[in-house]
């Protein structure tokens, strides 16, 4: 069978324009998103700017002539520090996790310390005890939140530095008011001071970054996995006959590689010498190994099997299919990173609300005659009583908490936004090799043979590497098969393993015609010969996880890269529709069809051309033995062979949202009551921390019922 030509994903770039990606690790929010690329997209030269949001990167398009350092500046007069990707290669997302761990465990050290100076204070000391306590408490906290505050503190500085405010504005300002408001009750002898409100206030905030970092860093990117897949290099046919070794990315469009049985191809390109078999399932999704010949196309990325074959190569490093493939999965994640997370919605509107509850509170209080010490004290009250320390733990809380229930089912969540579009899911699309199937051929008439059979039959596989062999000897020795006393064992390509068993020969031999669908080996013993077909098996469970997702309203159906016959049967056999022989392109459509209409769109795949697919659906997942760029383009991964782990995490997407809105109406209520309070002078500040935090442990407890998720 003659392969058809390569794929076109991608057309051609438009002429003079260049592509810059740049880390920007202060993005919090939606606001963020908002800003950077209408900012950088409006600017003269620009022709697209795109926020991955999970990745923390700003991806640009733009004229040759605007360079990185011209970008650079223009994103920092946004108020975000950004670094070229390539200048960046240990990771920006990592730097900003370990200093916010660090940060975390300087104020945890700090708020205890500090609280058990606070108790012989609450508890009546007086005079120059007090005075002493405050001071002790003051030179533990002062550098407590000069180094845990940083994170705060700079971004609100880049924020202010452009005439722009964020989230971490009003909590810098709480922070440094009530921490300089302390010092001068400290200096002066006044009875009150709150730096163990400061560094709480500081603690909390603290642990709900440091979730919402832990589950952003399981949303690794899935490209430089995919670009594994591609062999490091390949032996070059010289003119006068000899090879050299050339690495990958120096194969040109033009030479000829020598692939020698069991390689992976490096590049593109088609076969001029040479009769094979290939496995395509890396590329293509189909199980059975399919040959090849002079005139077909073989791709970068898929497996020689069985013959060497030289290969005129016709498209090489960044323009072979597996490049495409990551360029198309890359764009695709632009996509869904756009989608914005619950709490940066509810974000918003905190910081022009708290500023005007603050300046009003002093304003009003001044007006009133209290003087500015008393007006001040009310106003930082104000600002750490809605400090959003409840807000900002009622979704990573939940999230880590339904993640580490789902992950003892054996199902890893690795983006925490994940969930939130796991519980919008309505349409369910699945590959089928690898994904509804094992993707792993095994006999279906081995019963077929005798006793001596499967000895023979043994003995002959566990000599060879291709995948039916292998089938075969992981089946037979699992059975508990001996293998028999096989002799002068040889593999010759392309025609299968030979040997003598008692002085006759035997043979296990490639079957010519096997027909779509199945592979198949035949096994010769003298001049009798019986035939093994082979098929890759639904995966356990298929059946009850399509019916469980039915029962949820959310229909499924199979699009996949295989041949029309076996994607048919086994639609039919699950009785649901079908798309076959479906290239990475087709699968995105097929997304973006649904998504056109409405729908929120779960795409469950295992090989590299499900890539861009898992990346461009709302919500992917990923078996266990998936390529590794299929793991890590998808949003969670389900270890073990079941299917039900799909329906099993969008029922505890669902009750987690359930518990983030339960979560988000407490922090509300607890503003509610508690504002007012604040307002009338009745909360010292010390006092608005404590029920701050009082407010922070209550979502943290609601949360944990989460525990139980993912039953």
């Amino acid at each position: 069978m003659t392969a058809p030509g390569r794929p076109e994903l991608f057309a051609e770039a438009r002429e003079g324009l260049e592509d810059s990606r740049f880390a920007v690790p202060g993005m919090r929010c939606a606001g963020c998103i908002s800003k950077l690329e209408t900012g950088i997209g409006g600017l003269p030269g620009v022709a697209a700017a795109r926020v991955n949001f999970s990745a923390k990167q700003l991806a640009v398009s733009h004229d040759a002539r605007l360079d990185d350092p011209a970008l650079i500046e223009a994103i920092a007069k946004l108020g975000f520090e950004a670094q070229p990707i390539a200048a960046n290669p240990l990771g920006t997302d990592a730097k900003e996790h370990k200093k916010l761990v660090r940060a975390l465990g300087v104020a945890a050290f700090g708020s205890m310390n500090i609280m058990l100076l606070s108790v012989a204070i609450w508890s009546g000391a007086t005079g120059i005890t007090r005075e002493l306590f405050y001071w002790l408490s003051g030179m533990i906290a002062l550098p407590v939140i000069a180094y845990s505050g940083r994170p705060f503190f700079s971004s609100a500085a880049m924020a202010l530095r452009y005439g722009r405010t964020n989230m971490d504005v009003p909590i810098s300002i709480g922070v440094l008011l009530a921490t300089g408001l302390s010092i001068y009750e400290t200096m002066t002898g006044g009875a009150h001071a709150y730096f163990e409100g400061a560094v709480m206030l500081l603690f909390f905030l603290l642990i709900g970054r440091v979730l919402d970092a832990m589950m952003r860093d399981r949303a690794r990117a899935g490209i430089t996995a995919l670009l594994r897949q591609q062999a490091a290099g390949a032996m070059v046919l010289n003119p006068d006959g000899s090879t050299r070794w050339v690495k990958a990315s120096d194969i040109v469009p033009g030479d000829r590689m020598l692939v020698a049985a069991g390689e992976n191809l490096a590049a593109d390109g088609i076969i001029e010498q040479g009769n094979s078999q290939c496995d395509l399932s890396l590329v293509s999704g189909e199980s059975a190994p399919q040959d090849r010949m002079p005139g077909d196309t073989v791709l970068a990325g898929s497996i020689n099997l069985v013959a060497p074959i030289t290969v005129r190569v016709t498209a090489a490093g960044p323009d072979t299919i597996i490049a495409d493939i990551a360029r198309l999965m890359d764009e695709a994640g632009q996509s869904r990173s756009r989608y914005v997370r619950i709490a940066d919605r509810a974000a918003r509107l905190y910081a022009p609300a708290v500023h005007s509850l603050a300046a009003l509170a002093f304003i009003g209080w001044m007006i009133a005659g209290a003087g500015w010490h008393h007006s001040l004290t009310i106003a930082v009250a104000v600002l750490i009583i809605t400090c959003p320390c409840a807000l900002g733990l009622a979704v990573p809380v939940s999230q880590v908490v339904a993640a580490g229930a789902l992950m003892k089912r054996g199902i890893l969540v690795k983006d925490g936004s994940a969930l939130e579009r796991f519980a919008t899911i309505d349409r369910a699309l699945f590959d089928k090799t690898g994904t509804l199937t094992l993707g792993r051929l095994a006999p279906l008439n081995l019963d077929a043979l005798n006793a001596d059979q499967k000895s023979v039959t043994l003995a002959l596989a566990q000599t060879s590497r291709h995948p039916i062999s292998k089938a075969l000897h992981k089946v037979l020795a699992t059975q508990g098969v001996t293998p028999a006393p096989v002799e002068n064992i040889r593999e010759e390509q392309g025609m299968g393993v030979t040997g003598l068993w008692h002085g006759e020969p035997v043979a296990l031999t490639r079957v010519e015609g096997a027909g779509t669908g199945d592979a198949a080996t035949r096994l010769r013993i003298g001049d009798a010969h019986i035939d093994i077909r082979f098929a890759d098996r639904l995966r356990p469970d298929a059946e009850n996880a399509i019916a469980r997702l039915a029962d949820m309203g959310i229909p499924a159906s199979i699009v996949s890269g295989d041949r029309s016959d076996p994607v048919q049967a086994m639609a039919n056999q699950l009785g649901i529709i079908a798309q076959a022989q479906a290239l990475p392109q087709d699968k995105i459509a097929a997304i973006h069809a649904l998504q056109g209409e409405g729908h929120k769109v779960l795409m469950v795949g295992d090989g590299l051309n499900d890539g861009p697919a898992l990346a461009a659906a709302t919500a992917s997942m990923a078996p266990g033995s998936a390529t590794d760029a299929g793991q890590q383009a998808a949003d969670a991964v389900f270890t073990g062979d079941s299917l039900v782990g799909v329906p099993i995490t969008i029922a505890a997407a669902r009750r987690t949202m359930a518990v983030v809105r339960q979560n988000f109406a407490l922090a509300i209520g607890y503003n509610i009551f508690a504002v007012p309070l604040a307002l009338a002078g009745l909360v010292t500040p010390l006092i608005a921390a404590i029920a701050m935090s009082l407010s922070s442990i209550l979502v943290v407890a609601n949360a944990l019922r989460l525990a139980r998720a993912a039953k």
